[in-house]
């Protein structure tokens, strides 16, 4: 299978391997990954901003909700987990509108490289940075109190859920910072996207608590779904279907925006 010219740049390779797109894309990854150690700052308050949503939930709110069968603190933090990666999709969007604005990509275009790996590589840094982001979210919930009631694996397994979701959202906001093109703009254009679906969900209250009327949007919504698929993985309960729709929603999302992504940046470079 030969490639074209809108596929690769600068004509290094004639042929098309998968191998060399991943290459590439862990390449890309790797100089996305780089940012967080030469400026530190970047992780350190991209991790802040959930720690002092689990204390506020749990100090400040946590007295007030109730939650039937279950402690609040073991119902929020599935539903901080979710709400972290969500939050932490944003820089896919930012950081693709900052290189844009920049003019890195019109150099990435002028490389040897496989165009798809500039969008992959972007996701899986997200993705990498995600997991440790999870790992820490998971040490302060064990000591604000949070406790598995299920077993490691299917603690395990309810993360490995979450990073999903944060990867496929990745590709949402890459097509969002590649649409607007400007930093401020698509930091800006992000948070109308994200409260909905972080706000009117199931992450940090019981859907049965909202009105009727948006009870039907908050309990199907693929925030709700992958919260209500982690907490049913760490506290018990029906899980199969939960599970099943969050694996649903990461498909569709993926299937829309994947294409719309690599579209637009085609388009932008």
């Amino acid at each position: 299978m030969t490639t074209t010219t809108q596929d690769l740049a600068g004509g290094g390779r004639s042929t098309f391997s998968p191998l060399w797109v991943l290459q590439d894309a862990i390449a890309v990854a790797g100089r996305n990954l780089i940012a967080y150690r030469r400026i530190p700052q970047l992780l350190v308050f991209s991790t802040i901003q959930p720690v002092i949503f689990v204390l506020m939930f749990r100090y400040v709110f946590g007295g007030a909700i109730k939650v039937p069968g279950t402690s609040y603190v073991d119902y929020l933090m599935p539903g901080i987990f979710v709400q972290t990666v969500v939050f932490g999709a944003m820089a896919a969007a930012i950081g693709l509108a900052t290189d844009l604005k920049s003019g890195l990509l019109e150099r990435f275009r002028s490389l040897p490289m496989a165009r798809s790996a500039v969008l992959a590589g972007r996701t899986l840094a997200d993705l990498v940075r995600n997991v440790f982001v999870a790992v820490l979210m998971s040490a302060v919930g064990f000591a604000v109190g949070f406790r598995v009631h299920t077993n490691v694996l299917a603690f395990i397994a309810g993360l490995a859920l979450v990073l999903l979701f944060g990867y496929v959202l990745s590709w949402i906001f890459a097509t969002l910072g590649l649409a607007v093109g400007d930093p401020e703009t698509a930091q800006a254009a992000s948070f109308p996207l994200m409260a909905p679906l972080v706000f009117a969900s199931s992450a940090f209250v019981p859907v049965e608590s909202m009105p009727g009327w948006l009870q039907v949007f908050a309990e199907h919504q693929p925030v709700s779904v992958t919260a209500s698929a982690v907490r049913a993985l760490v506290l018990g309960g029906p899980t199969t279907s939960y599970v099943l729709q969050s694996l649903a929603w990461s498909a569709l999302i993926l299937a829309v925006f994947v294409p719309l992504a690599v579209g637009r940046y085609r388009r932008a470079v």
